[in-house]
């Protein structure tokens, strides 16, 4: 990210800086991997150590389904039911040391609580749903298509517009940023990226709350929630000033590199995490040589388990896609177009596909929420190519 501003700040760091009766405000550094990566000073109205323990932890970790099993796998994720709750609604579906894949169907607005995950950055891909996600560094909206993206230990409260909310959330155990590939030596996005700066949104409006009283929040660390109340207002910010805060980008702002010839996977990378990185797959051209053929090809991902987010449109190397579908591809065995899909394909000059593409790094494992929506006969998919099908199933009637 890049240097960002908001409220009043003093002219030097680690100043006096007093409220309009003398009192000093409290200021706090905000940083990532200790004091020698990105970091914040945000400035409080109240000292935001006065906090609470008010209730003992409960355990949020993934409940593994010890399969080992080599296969390729297939997750309805809209057959997870919304709750109420926000946070009782995230259910985390495959994980590793590196990441959580997690879904949520919140219903409701997180409008008695704060949430602080101290495990992990977050990053939230919004596929139905708007609202505003409220933080210390002030209010950012949210809508279809958007990531936000929130660094580890960002106190915040989402407010969602309406009732039908489907979330795609991916927790990190390191930061989250932009492709190093995609940067110049002083940080700023060059020519050759898909975005840049401009189709990042930052906070919009700070909200200062110079309030007192028991505010209830959760932290996450460690896989345990702990209630903590503080005793004033989280958001009591009246200044910030750093290279650390929560912002939005667009899916529909990811602009596709395209060419004569099938492109690989890379081109479509958005964000990178520790052993992992996340990629964006948007309406774009196909290959335009002559003998081009836009499926992909198949290919053996032998270092990397790949998971794929159906978000909308069709896609051309699959015979079945539904909203809100996950595959898991796993390292070690070859996987590619579905039967009948590669002919099917040639000739086509553009395509309205949109998924959002997780490829870690370590296996991963499957929970047991991710087991109970599983479809199971998904790894036979490649067996026959739907004309045969149809030949058999008449057959056998």
């Amino acid at each position: 990210m890049h240097y960002h501003s908001m409220g009043k700040i003093p002219a030097k760091r680690h100043t006096q800086f007093r409220k309009p009766n003398g009192e000093l405000y409290s200021e706090q550094l905000f940083s990532t991997e200790g004091f020698s990566d990105l970091h914040s000073l945000l400035y409080h109205a109240n000292p935001p150590t006065q906090i609470v323990q008010v209730g003992d932890p409960y355990s949020v970790a993934p409940n593994i389904i010890e399969d080992k099993q080599l296969k390729h796998r297939s997750l309805k994720g809209f057959n997870v039911k919304p709750e109420d709750d926000y946070l009782k609604s995230r259910k985390p579906l495959l994980v590793n040391n590196d990441c959580k894949i997690i879904v949520a169907a919140p219903r409701k607005s997180m409008t008695d609580y704060f949430f602080k995950n101290a495990d992990a950055d977050e990053v939230i891909f919004i596929h139905k749903g708007s609202g505003t996600m409220k933080t210390m560094y002030g209010d950012l909206g949210f809508s279809y298509g958007d990531y936000v993206v929130i660094p580890r230990g960002t106190i915040y409260q989402i407010e969602f517009d309406d009732e039908d909310n489907r979330l795609m959330i991916v927790e990190s155990s390191g930061p989250i940023t932009t492709p190093k590939r995609y940067r110049n030596k002083f940080g700023q996005l060059m020519e050759h990226a898909p975005y840049c700066e401009r189709d990042i949104r930052k906070p919009e409006t700070l909200n200062t709350y110079d309030e007192k009283g028991a505010f209830k929040f959760y932290i996450k660390k460690q896989d345990q929630i702990y209630p903590y109340t503080y005793l004033s207002h989280p958001f009591d910010v009246v200044g910030w000033d750093g290279y650390v805060y929560p912002y939005a980008f667009s899916i529909h702002n990811f602009e596709p590199i395209t060419g004569r010839l099938h492109m690989p996977p890379p081109i479509h990378q958005t964000f990178d995490g520790k052993n992992f990185v996340i990629c964006s797959f948007c309406p774009r051209m196909y290959d335009y040589h002559p003998l081009s053929i836009p499926a992909p090809y198949n290919h053996s991902n032998i270092d990397s388990d790949e998971v794929l987010y159906y978000v909308d449109g069709d896609f051309m190397s699959r015979s079945h896609v539904e909203k809100g579908m996950f595959t898991l591809h796993p390292g070690g065995i070859p996987h590619g177009p579905h039967p009948g899909t590669v002919e099917k394909s040639i000739g086509k000059k553009e395509t309205g596909e949109l998924a959002v593409m997780v490829d870690t790094f370590y296996p991963l494992k499957m929970t047991d929420h991710a087991y109970s929506i599983e479809d199971k006969d998904y790894y036979k998919s490649w067996l026959e190519d739907p004309v045969s099908q149809k030949r058999t199933e008449r057959s056998n009637s």
